[in-house]
């Protein structure tokens, strides 16, 4: 269930009304086209879920919700989220079904609306530096025998498109926040397979990890 605990010291600081992060700025970009994304699953989810068995996932940053069915066609209950109510809308409009459930929410400024989850997925979220803590709050999310997956575009692409990645939570830094009750099951760089962002994006840094269950 969404709430209204909201954490405002940090994001007002770093995040501005006209930022492509905050939630006015996703309107505008999705508003500006019939479809943003394209109906693919992100690979990455393909290749480290594929053999996982299925319960309860929690997707940040579902944009228009491509991951979402393809977990939720494998069996997977998916609380699905985005910033952005045009993305969130826009999902549920393209392909409604009971095993997802559609949420508007801003991880980096309200608590995480899930806990004690399956699977925790995101792809491509940028969270500030700045906001470590909400870093820490999708991995505190996870529960016990549950998996962490995180992946960003490789260092290369995201500096071609004008984004100092050192300005963001990457990958190495969830894998820092984990402790002893947590195993790396992937921690690599490897090509996409389809380059994205106008052809930048040929690479991507993959960070699964998963939570012992004892």
């Amino acid at each position: 269930m969404a709430t209204e605990n909201h954490r405002p010291d940090t994001v007002t600081q770093t995040r501005q009304p006209n930022d492509p992060g905050t939630a006015e700025g996703w309107d505008a970009r999705y508003s500006s086209a019939g479809r943003l994304w394209t109906s693919d699953v992100n690979p990455a989810l393909v290749a480290e879920v594929s053999d996982v068995d299925p319960g309860n996932a929690l997707d940040v940053g579902s944009g228009e919700g491509a991951d979402a069915r393809w977990l939720a066609d494998r069996g997977w209950k998916v609380t699905a989220l985005d910033i952005s109510q045009v993305a969130v809308d826009r999902a549920r409009e393209i392909d409604p079904r009971p095993s997802i459930t559609w949420l508007r929410a801003d991880v980096i400024a309200d608590d995480v609306p899930a806990t004690d989850v399956d699977l925790v997925t995101l792809h491509y979220f940028p969270i500030p530096k700045a906001n470590l803590d909400a870093a820490r709050r999708l991995v505190d999310a996870v529960g016990p025998g549950g998996s962490l997956l995180v992946v960003a575009h490789a260092p290369e692409g995201v500096r071609a498109h004008g984004f100092d990645p050192e300005a963001y939570v990457q990958p190495r830094d969830f894998a820092d926040l984990l402790g002893d009750e947590w195993e790396i099951v992937t921690d690599e760089t490897r090509e996409r397979g389809r380059a994205a962002g106008g052809g930048h994006h040929t690479h991507d840094v993959v960070l699964c990890a998963r939570r012992r269950a004892d």
